[in-house]
């Protein structure tokens, strides 16, 4: 099994940035692609962001410009930069490993979900 363990949330002001870790651990022994997804209060789960083990991207419309993920493979930690937050972008935020990028549904995940990380943006 697959330990994720996400940290890095907060609360910042609209314009502001953040960066959310992801680190796996336990019996990884394939290259997934990594994503990460957020759930809003009173909404369902969903795609923000994925990278594959080579590098290759897939973002959410919503985040286009604005998130950039990226991985450490040598550490099994991916990250989640995120810049010119919008009070729209407040959610808990998870990461998951995934099939492919087309894969990237949050039913589609392939370990339990971990806490989540909280990020709060104030207008």
């Amino acid at each position: 099994q697959v330990q994720l363990v996400e940290s890095g949330g907060g609360l910042v002001q609209a314009g502001g940035s953040l960066r959310l870790s992801c680190t796996a651990s336990g019996r990884i022994l394939s290259t997934y692609p990594m994503g990460w997804f957020r759930q809003a209060p009173g909404k369902e789960r969903e795609f923000v962001a994925a990278i594959t083990w080579g590098g290759s991207t897939k973002y959410v419309d919503a985040v286009l410009g604005r998130f950039t993920i990226s991985r450490n493979n040598n550490k099994n930690t991916a990250y989640l930069q995120m810049n010119s937050l919008k009070p729209e972008d407040t959610a808990v935020y998870y990461c998951n490993r995934i099939r492919t990028l087309a894969q990237s549904d949050p039913q589609d995940t392939l370990d339990a979900w971990g806490q989540g990380t909280q990020v709060t943006v104030s207008s």
